[in-house]
């Protein structure tokens, strides 16, 4: 130990050690056995804690955000920041009083500069307060524009405040878009162990109270590589797991490091399924360190805490062996975690423990990713004439459908429609059509909770939007609005979908015909949804037919003049399977009878 004189220190306890197990703290001479002072720890401490205070008020620019929390004396932490930019001379401010005022405080944003706000787009951030200031010092925290003494939205801060000091333990994580430059350097990482036939290689140290952990793989611009901590110690489960998504985005030319938990196998829909945490109320604990992508191969370093304070969305990583789970998928257009395929997942029980030293069982080479076999695509199906419809869910083909079709990724389902993979439909105006809709009903299994809408969106996914990002999106049906105008989906029934009879059998099947003669319909007890859509004489030439709670599902509808369309001998009903034709005649049925009612 050196020498110090009226120095603030910040002390550490060792990795699995508390300040609750321990009775005293002291200075101590090992040499001589010699206590030279001591301060005792009483059993009933109350340890200061971080406060989490309520989101920013929403007056102005659309800025909003999550619940925000005080982490020591000094730091903010901002979850899910948005703030449309527009502000001339907008900063992060505080100040006095009952409200934000002319006489406040700039404070930097959360890269340390002084420069008017950009906008941010539902980003995790923390700010400093500069120099002597504390959260004891100040009444609010706010966005304030200086140059029109405008508050675009504040927080108050309570008086009965007991957080940790500000000693340097709070670090600014900085955001998912930020690269750090080429000077910062990577750890030494001692452990190394391979994955998936050797494609991906996991290196990993324990450095203090961080687990820095550096992946690599032979993965192309468009795919990400997942490793974490399985959803269930013994056995690779994705239900729970708790990763950290890495790649590459080829549009900011940036690498990124995503903290992701998996509640749900299905896409994320803003509250549930394979989800970013920062997009359900968490917050990324992933700390980008720096990124390289040579000859095909990406290798991205990041550290994440040993514990976190997101019981909800964290794994705590365990002192002895533990489970891990790794895959290899497409990303989608916002750079997120689409679907993978079983082929790309561990599937065994593979161990780590991530307090070992010196457990190196990499040879030292990524090896080739498997070529993938050349396909031809199936040809676009069509429907044309045809005013009753049948939605279901099913498989999205592989190589040969959905995404060679539309050009976009997709999570592994996709709308079968009249038993047709995302077929094109052409409707008229003027005219009535019918969908049956069976895309599942239960709000709480967002993988069987597939609602059916027709929007000018050709991603979907209404109800995963925010207020702006709804009204700009254009409805034509199978949306309504409640009392309080909040919206909610109609075309909402039991449950059927395509599955395959034994494995996807897509890259052997010449035609869909061939590939939809191995699956199989399951549908679940219950009533189908039917929605009537009028097609209006102001409805553009193209939209599309989407899900409500999911992007990317769906695919067009051409709309064309009344008796500009003639029927299609491939649509008529003499095409569709008999589960489909009963479906449609029960349908009709059910409407004429209701109508005798009315």
């Amino acid at each position: 130990m050196g020498y110090y004189k009226n120095a603030d220190i910040l002390l550490k306890l060792p990795y699995n050690m508390r300040v609750r197990d321990i009775k005293y703290l002291s200075v101590w001479c090992q040499r001589f056995t010699v206590n030279f002072g001591q301060v005792n720890i009483p059993a009933n401490l109350k340890i200061p804690s971080v406060r989490v205070l309520p989101e920013f008020s929403r007056l102005a620019h659309n800025l909003r955000s999550d619940n925000i929390t005080i982490l020591d004396s000094k730091t903010f932490y901002i979850p899910n920041l948005h703030y449309d930019g527009a502000g001339p001379d907008a900063y992060f401010w505080v100040g006095n009083g009952p409200e934000p005022n002319v006489y406040g405080t700039k404070v930097p944003n959360e890269m340390n500069s002084s420069l008017p706000l950009r906008g941010y787009e539902g980003v995790d951030i923390e700010i400093v307060l500069p120099g002597n200031l504390t959260v004891y010092d100040i009444d609010w925290l706010a966005v304030w524009c200086v140059q029109y003494r405008h508050n675009f939205g504040h927080v108050l801060i309570p008086k009965d405040l007991d957080v940790p000091p500000a000693l340097g333990q709070t670090k600014i994580a900085p955001p998912w878009w930020y690269t750090p430059t080429s000077s910062t350097a990577a750890p030494e990482l001692s452990n190394c162990m391979e994955l998936l036939d050797g494609r991906v290689q996991v290196q990993w140290e324990l450095l203090g109270e961080d687990i820095h952990v550096r992946v690599t793989g032979r993965i192309r611009e468009e795919q990400y590589i997942a490793f974490g901590l399985s959803g269930e110690d013994g056995q690779a489960r994705m239900r729970g797991a708790d990763v950290v998504v890495v790649g590459y985005n080829k549009d900011r030319r940036t690498f990124f490091a995503e903290d992701y938990y998996m509640s749900d196998y299905s896409q994320c829909d803003g509250e549930r399924g394979v989800c970013p945490d920062h997009k359900i109320g968490g917050k990324n604990d992933a700390v980008l360190i720096n990124g390289t992508r040579r000859n095909g191969v990406t290798s991205v370093t990041y550290k994440r805490p040993l514990r976190t304070n997101e019981a909800l969305y964290d794994r705590m990583i365990p002192e002895t062996e533990t489970t891990i789970i790794a895959a290899i998928g497409l990303l989608n257009k916002n750079y997120e975690a689409n679907a993978h395929t079983s082929a790309d997942a561990t599937d065994e029980d593979i161990r780590i423990n991530f307090g070992a030293r010196g457990k190196h069982q990499c040879t030292g080479s990524i090896y080739e990713i498997p070529a993938e076999p050349e396909v031809k695509a199936w040809p676009a199906a069509t429907i044309q004439g045809e005013t009753n419809l049948v939605a279901r869910i099913g498989p999205t083909g592989g190589p040969r459908g959905y995404s060679r079709i539309t050009g976009q990724p997709s999570w592994g389902i996709a709308w079968f429609v009249n038993d047709k993979l995302i077929p094109e439909i052409t409707v008229e105006r003027g005219q009535n059509y019918t969908f049956v809709v069976e895309g599942g009903k239960d709000k709480t299994n967002p993988a069987r909770y597939h609602p059916f809408y027709i929007t000018d969106s050709p991603e979907g996914g209404f109800g995963q939007l925010t207020d702006s990002q709804q009204r700009r999106q254009k409805v034509y049906a199978g949306v309504e609005y409640d009392g309080n105008n909040y919206p909610y989906p109609t075309a909402a029934g039991r449950y059927c979908e395509y599955k395959h009879r034994r494995t996807d059998q897509s890259a052997k099947s010449e035609t869909f015909e061939e590939f939809f003669a191995t699956l199989r319909l399951e549908c679940e007890e219950g009533e189908p949804a039917t929605m009537v859509w009028h097609v209006e004489e102001d409805t553009p030439d193209l939209v599309y037919y989407q899900c409500y709670t999911h992007k990317n599902l769906g695919w067009k509808i051409n709309v064309v003049d009344a008796g500009a369309s003639s029927k299609s001998k491939s649509s008529s009903a003499g095409d569709l399977s008999p589960a489909a034709i009963l479906v449609l005649l029960l349908a009709g049925l059910q409407q004429t009878f209701l109508g005798l009612l009315r």
